[in-house]
C-alpha cells in the first residue's frame, strides 16, 4: 500500500511486529503498556532521520571525497569545550 505521508504523519493504523520477549519486557519496563506504540513510532523515526542521514553523507562522499578525520575531531573538541581554539581555528 503506497502512501505519499512522510514519517510521522498520515493516519495511525496498526501493524505487527514479532520482537523478542525480553525487548517488549524492556520496552513495557520504559514505557508502561500504553506508551509503547509512541516509543516504537519515535525510535522508527529516528532511525530513519539517522539511515537518510547516511545517505547524504555518502553522496556527499562521492562527490566532495571522504571527510578529514582529524578535522572533524579537531571541531568535535571546539563543541565539546575541549579546547581553547575556536571552529575557525580548525
Amino acid at each position: 500500500m503506497a502512501t505519499s505521508s512522510a514519517p510521522g504523519e498520515g493516519p495511525v493504523r496498526p501493524v505487527s511486529v514479532s520482537l523478542h520477549e525480553g525487548t517488549i519486557a524492556a520496552l513495557k519496563a520504559r514505557t508502561g503498556k500504553r506508551g509503547m506504540s509512541a516509543y516504537v513510532e519515535a525510535l522508527i523515526q529516528r532511525q530513519l532521520e539517522r539511515d537518510r542521514l547516511r545517505e547524504l553523507i555518502e553522496d556527499a562522499e562521492a562527490e566532495h571525497g571522504p571527510v578529514d578525520q582529524a578535522a572533524v575531531e579537531t571541531k568535535r573538541a571546539i563543541l565539546r569545550g575541549e579546547t581553547a581554539g575556536s571552529a575557525d581555528d580548525a
